[in-house]
């Protein structure tokens, strides 16, 4: 395979790629449902399953010796035959999320388990051979098709190299100390590939998680991904870390980007409609595509576009998991919009393909909060910084604590002429005090999402001063349409 991508108006260069748009699409939507499913949902026991089963005296380790045997004799190769995903039906859960305002959907094509979930000419180990027998891919796909979704995919095989040479080991103590794990087994090779460098016993941690010096591993991802681009044409290309792989070998992660665009262009009169997300902050690599953060944000509005990648629970499915609730949910959503993100959510899939209740009820509440308050969310920009009062989340890593919000405390949109002020928390006398529009912007009317029209008056200093019915409209964040006239 050439590692040149497909013709077009974008060179896998940084200046050329520099010139790529985010498409109004993508920052109309705000939410999108992602399905972080495969093979290592089987277990129903959390991320990460396929490396930590060979990590001695992990957690998942115990759990796969007691209930699958030692990864001597049952690894990882036998446990995708277990994924069937026979109650899997793509178009009922298609409907779930686009009713509570998702308005892209985004399907796990590989994790670093180097299993692909859609039907690859290049691998054989693919849900379409292995395991389920379908193109789960391509099925999610149709399903969004058909409810006018744009569709994304997400890669995360930059990684696997390293991540997946755990397999090459052996236990140091108990009944089977010394005996080889499968990966060493060469029938298999090809799914835990020739990696045996970056084992080091007694090391559970990757030798470079990122790794950068095999070229031949470089052409190998840019293979696949090439061939997931031209298979299923994605809307949304999303890498799990930087653009693989630096500078290093063919550049591969700024020449799928390029084939990206090409391929969006190709189709669309010449104009991309693609969006690349990548997770690295170098200023250099940003305006290639759009900045995903996985579990955390900006602090404020960017005047780039962005996006939240998180999820409900665990990334796979884990019985252990405890979910997010539907309010914090909504909190995450509606502090992100209003700093120029979209909210990529991941809602856990048991290995059968179903939702667990407390998964489907989060996405019955979404879908009634949506009737109220997705005015002020689909289509809407930051309205001046998007933020009022003293309130907000801290950014540290992955961490995800739910806000203690006031009642000083608004998130603000946009459009068309109307300010939407996200109340984060009801206040208790029942007024608003909002200082954030300017005092020369007349206030026509405002609107409290749900209820209808409410009083207001405007201070001297320009404070707009809202009083609220009894009863808020929802349980979880309430918004003031406030409509600007000419002054």
């Amino acid at each position: 395979m050439s590692d040149e991508p497909r013709p077009g108006p974008f060179l896998p260069t940084l200046e050329s790629l520099g010139s790529f748009v985010c498409p109004d699409w993508f920052r109309d939507a705000k939410l999108g449902i992602w399905s972080h499913w495969g093979p290592q949902s089987v277990p129903m026991y959390g991320d990460w399953y396929a490396r930590n089963m060979y990590i001695e005296g992990s957690e998942q380790y115990r759990y796969h010796v007691r209930r699958y045997g030692h990864p001597s004799e049952f690894g990882y190769k036998d446990l995708v035959r277990l994924w069937k995903a026979e109650n899997f039906d793509p178009d009922g859960l298609m409907d779930l999320y686009a009713r509570a305002g998702a308005r892209y959907f985004v399907a796990l094509a590989s994790h670093h388990d180097h299993f692909l979930t859609y039907a690859s000419q290049l691998h054989r180990w693919n849900a379409a051979q292995i395991g389920p027998r379908k193109d789960i891919v391509g099925l999610w796909q149709a399903a969004a098709r058909r409810h006018g979704l744009p569709f994304g995919l997400t890669e995360h095989l930059g990684a696997t190299f390293s991540w997946w040479s755990v397999n090459k080991g052996a236990d140091a103590h108990g009944p089977r100390a010394g005996v080889p794990y499968d990966g060493t087994d060469a029938a298999f090779e090809d799914l835990y590939l020739p990696n045996h460098e970056h084992h080091v016993p007694g090391r559970p941690e990757p030798v470079d998680p990122w790794y950068t010096g095999n070229p031949w591993w470089h052409r190998r991802w840019l293979e696949l991904v090439t061939e997931m681009v031209d298979r299923y044409q994605p809307d949304l290309l999303y890498s799990d870390g930087a653009p693989p792989f630096g500078p290093h070998g063919v550049d591969a992660g700024l020449r799928a980007a390029a084939h990206l665009y090409n391929t969006s262009a190709a189709g669309h009169g010449g104009r991309n409609q693609a969006v690349y997300l990548h997770k690295d902050r170098q200023e250099h690599l940003r305006p290639i595509g759009v900045l995903d953060i996985e579990r955390s944000q900006e602090e404020r509005a960017t005047p780039s576009p962005w996006q939240t990648d998180t999820c409900v629970g665990g990334w796979f499915y884990d019985v252990r998991a405890v979910y997010k609730t539907p309010a914090h949910v909504i909190e995450i959503l509606v502090d992100i919009v209003a700093k120029n993100g979209n909210l990529l959510l991941n809602i856990p899939q048991l290995p059968d393909g179903t939702l667990d209740e407390e998964c489907r009820h989060l996405l019955a509440e979404l879908a009634n909060w949506m009737e109220v308050c997705g005015e002020g969310i689909h289509h809407t920009r930051p309205y001046r910084d998007g933020t009022e009062g003293p309130s907000g989340v801290v950014i540290d890593g992955f961490r995800e604590d739910r806000v203690d919000w006031t009642a000083a405390d608004r998130r603000l949109t946009q459009r068309d002429g109307t300010v939407y002020a996200f109340q984060m928390a009801w206040p208790r006398d029942g007024r608003v005090v909002i200082g954030s529009i300017p005092p020369e912007h007349r206030v026509a009317a405002v609107r409290l999402l749900g209820a209808g029209p409410v009083a207001f008056d405007r201070m001297p200093d320009g404070a707009l001063v809202v009083d609220l019915p009894e009863r808020a409209p929802t349980p979880y964040v309430n918004a003031l349409a406030i409509e600007l006239g000419s002054v």
